[in-house]
């Protein structure tokens, strides 16, 4: 039987983290976590580059672009709090519909 799984190494491993600066005092700790566990993991502070984008919404673009960079994978964290109107349902799946088609595009983990 053939096994084909991911390793946690991220040794010698580049990456992207894309976060929207909306809803910022939960993203930040988002950030902090996803460092954390890349660091934890071997990758270095300096292979480690994050881009801030206004909200969620962006994030797709913005994950795009670093997708076609000399990256391994790009993380994408927002924060979108549900409220009274369609607006969350609208902007999630629109920023998760966005993220999956940069990843299928580029053939990268975003």
């Amino acid at each position: 039987m053939k096994k084909i799984e991911g390793n946690l190494l991220a040794k010698g491993m580049k990456f992207y983290i894309v976060s929207s600066r909306f809803n910022e005092f939960l993203s930040n700790k988002l950030i902090d976590g996803a460092v954390d566990a890349l660091t934890r993991h071997g990758a270095k502070d300096s292979d480690i580059t994050l881009v801030k984008v206004p909200g969620a919404f962006e994030i797709p673009s913005a994950a795009a672009v670093a997708a076609d960079s000399e990256c391994d994978a790009v993380i994408c964290l927002g924060v979108i709090i549900r409220g009274e109107t369609p607006h969350f349902n609208i902007v999630a799946a629109e920023c998760a519909k966005g993220i999956a088609q940069v990843s299928f595009r580029t053939k990268k983990p975003v």
